[in-house]
């Protein structure tokens, strides 16, 4: 089966692999160089595979320290390979077939161009620059029990930005009511700031999974935000 035929089979569903965390693998984030090995953008492994079945990107990987790039053909036939000696270190897409590794990182051939420098405010990036964590009780929970606050609230002139808006779990959020937290008599755990870069980003920069993205995401050499899709 050629790289393209397996990644068509892929892509209609014969038979997909599930990561570690039972989602797809055809969900699995794929971080994107530019063809001077600049970060980008983050997308899924969809239109990751798509870029690499066109021959418009390469595949990007790190052995003994290092960074390799692979064509797609070549990457299909070392992942036989990897899914024998590395399998818990990838996500799968699987056919009736074969079973190809889900690169960390491609590179586009014939793209220079630097990614957008504005970090979207969103309630996901919201959510994710405070780790899903309210900012009056300290306490995670989960995104459907969550909800924004504005610190200064709108009724008093507050708008949204990002230094106004921040998590807060239902319970907190009613206490604080159409109060400033000096006026509620409670206090955040940290003042809320906009982020350097994505955030739901920097987040996934903390799973041993994403590790290989760290080099090409030093501020010390990419000082240019990201987009994620």
């Amino acid at each position: 089966m050629t790289a393209v035929s397996a990644v068509t089979a892929a892509m209609s569903a014969v038979s997909v692999g599930a990561s570690a965390g039972g989602a797809s693998g055809l969900d699995a984030k794929v971080l994107v160089l530019n063809r001077y090995y600049s970060a980008i953008r983050v997308i899924d492994a969809r239109r990751a595979f798509v870029l690499l079945a066109k021959e418009v990107a390469e595949v990007i990987a790190i052995e003994d320290g290092s960074y390799v790039s692979y064509p797609f053909t070549t990457w299909t036939e070392l992942s036989e390979f990897r899914q024998q000696f590395e399998a818990t270190d990838h996500d799968w897409v699987r056919t009736a077939r074969i079973s190809i590794a889900v690169p960390k990182i491609v590179r586009v051939l014939a793209f220079d161009r630097l990614p957008r420098e504005q970090v979207k405010l969103n309630r996901r990036n919201i959510y994710a620059r405070d780790s899903n964590r309210c900012q009056y009780c300290g306490k995670t929970f989960a995104t459907k029990e969550l909800t924004l606050d504005h610190v200064k609230p709108r009724v008093q002139g507050g708008g949204n930005s990002w230094t106004n808006l921040v998590c807060a779990c239902v319970k907190c959020n009613a206490r604080k009511g159409g109060r400033t937290p000096e006026q509620a008599g409670v206090r955040l755990i940290r003042e809320p700031i906009k982020p350097k870069r994505n955030p739901a980003i920097s987040l996934r920069l903390g799973s041993p999974k994403y590790a290989s993205w760290k080099a090409f995401l030093d501020e010390a050499y990419w000082t240019v935000e990201l987009s994620e899709d």
